[in-house]
């Protein structure tokens, strides 16, 4: 079975998949989760083994994927009667393993989640391994059913975006899901806006089928297939990403490998983003630099909240 939420033995927190991918690609991050143990994030479960009860990650590393991330179970995890982590309590309970993200969170927070690295982790391994499973069972006093749902709330832009892209095909799961960004909340379905119609609204989540990705060798700028018509005319979208964002971007190393890779791609690529809205701008000619031509564009002010992947079935 799948799911997107473990307990970290090295942070003594719960992650999603999602803060896990953010974390292996940080460089300013002290994390590896091939060296971490994760283990189920049902805190009585978790109580009632060593540490040695771990779980596995999928796509916690690869740069670009296309099936859904998550935790899954080993072979020999186990897990006491009745959680809902046990493969054979999902089982029984008609819940399929399919490449869906059935994890919403309600709100995508917009300043980084922030992690404390435990003093008690640091030392011996032995310490290491059995300090943070002895506290929590300490501490653990309520039912299992309290605390090992997925967060509420991400930071973590790929979330709610593979919320949407994989299931893409359930409009009406969509419509039904609410999401919350700042001071606004409406369902899925509503925030997530096809680059074409940026004009209806703005603080939306903008998305669309990627034409070219100019490489600039510093700096790049996204071109998007479809247009934008205003006043009977069509004219181009793009965003730009500066050479000064990208430098001192924290996932700077697989950034540059992501969408170098996505340049010279000849699959279909989409590019999600939040927190700009393009705006018509006049752009000096090339061939003669008195004549100017209109253009949708925006310069990207975080890239934490840009994504280019594939996404099969969005249009």
């Amino acid at each position: 079975m799948k799911f997107d939420t473990a307990y970290s033995l090295s942070l003594d927190d719960k992650l999603s998949i999602y803060d896990v991918r953010d974390l292996n690609f940080d460089e300013t991050a002290d994390f590896d989760s091939d060296t971490d143990h994760f283990l189920c994030p049902n805190d009585v479960c978790r109580a009632a083994f060593d540490t040695g009860n771990t779980l596995s990650t999928f796509n916690a590393k690869n740069v670009n994927y296309k099936r859904t991330p998550h935790f899954k179970n080993k072979t020999g995890t186990r897990h006491i009667e009745g959680c809902r982590y046990a493969s054979a309590h999902r089982n029984a309970a008609g819940e399929s393993d399919d490449d869906r993200e059935e994890n919403f969170p309600s709100e995508f927070v917009l300043t980084r989640r922030q992690y404390e690295r435990k003093s008690h982790l640091t030392g011996t391994e032995n310490v290491t391994l059995q300090e943070p499973t002895k506290a929590l069972s300490n501490r653990v006093a309520t039912s299992h059913g309290h605390n090992d749902t997925t967060p509420d709330k991400t930071s973590v832009f790929a979330h709610p975006v593979e919320c949407y892209v994989s299931n893409i095909d359930d409009k009406d799961k969509l419509k039904s899901m609410p999401l919350k960004i700042g001071e606004h909340t409406a369902t899925y379905w509503a925030f997530f806006k096809k680059i074409e119609y940026l004009q209806d609204n703005k603080g939306l989540i903008y998305w669309g089928r990627i034409k070219a990705i100019k490489d600039y060798t510093s700096s790049f700028r996204i071109d998007f297939e479809k247009k934008v018509w205003l006043d009977k005319k069509p004219y181009a979208v793009n965003v730009y990403l500066s050479k000064k964002l990208i430098e001192n971007y924290r996932k700077r190393t697989a950034f540059l490998e992501q969408i170098k890779a996505a340049a010279a791609s000849e699959h279909a690529l989409y590019c999600f983003f939040y927190g700009v809205t393009p705006q018509l701008k006049l752009v000096p000619s090339k061939k003669n630099p008195e004549q100017t031509f209109g253009v949708f564009s925006a310069n990207i002010e975080n890239l934490d909240h840009l994504i280019i992947r594939e996404a099969p079935g969005v249009e």
